[in-house]
């Protein structure tokens, strides 16, 4: 019998339970970023832009370097996504039987967000930036895409998810303050 995320059988499953697997949302993170970027790149020139709202604006810039347009070389760009995909697989390997959540959710848009960029580093050497919040003064603040909101969601979501692992935690040994040995240690033994 084909089993999901947490070692459970999918017909005990809700649809929202199910779809909510990482892989999952990782193939729509994916798909969404890469369906959007093709439609920005196909009705808007590079460099044009639009206005959709006050500071917000629908523009088609190129990216060569990173998250956010943090610049990087072309060699660190493409690897350290994916040392970072190979990080998060394994951390959500490790903690899947939890079926949390916001793991689930967080590894499955970091994913597909990284592999987003990643496609299109591959494909064409940069990557398509079409989100643009532009203050009242006039100059761009930042130019980003599906795929970097998805990014750092995912983190703030994984993040979220270890912060409540260790607090949950907190109550072992394990991860409990250590006692610093000193003056009321050598007190309790008669010192």
């Amino acid at each position: 019998m084909k089993r999901v995320a947490g070692g459970r059988d999918p017909k005990t499953l809700g649809l929202g339970q199910q779809l909510q697997t990482a892989p999952f949302l990782a193939l729509v993170a994916l798909e969404v970023d890469q369906l959007t970027k093709l439609g920005f790149k196909e009705s808007l020139a590079t460099e044009q832009s639009t206005r959709l709202a006050a500071g917000l604006h629908i523009t088609n810039v190129v990216n060569p370097g990173m998250v956010f347009g943090i610049s990087a070389p072309p060699a660190v760009s493409l690897l350290l996504p994916l040392v970072m995909i190979a990080a998060s697989v394994v951390l959500y390997w490790r903690f899947e039987r939890s079926n949390s959540t916001l793991l689930n959710m967080g590894v499955g848009l970091f994913v597909g967000g990284s592999l987003g960029n990643v496609v299109d580093r591959i494909a064409y050497g940069q990557v398509t930036d079409f989100i643009a919040f532009i203050p009242s003064g006039g100059s761009v603040g930042t130019v980003f895409n599906l795929a970097d909101v998805c990014i750092i969601l995912g983190i703030v979501m994984v993040e979220l998810f270890l912060i409540r692992l260790v607090l949950s935690k907190g109550q072992t040994k394990m991860y409990s303050t250590p006692r610093l040995i000193g003056t009321r240690d050598r007190l309790e033994e008669g010192r």
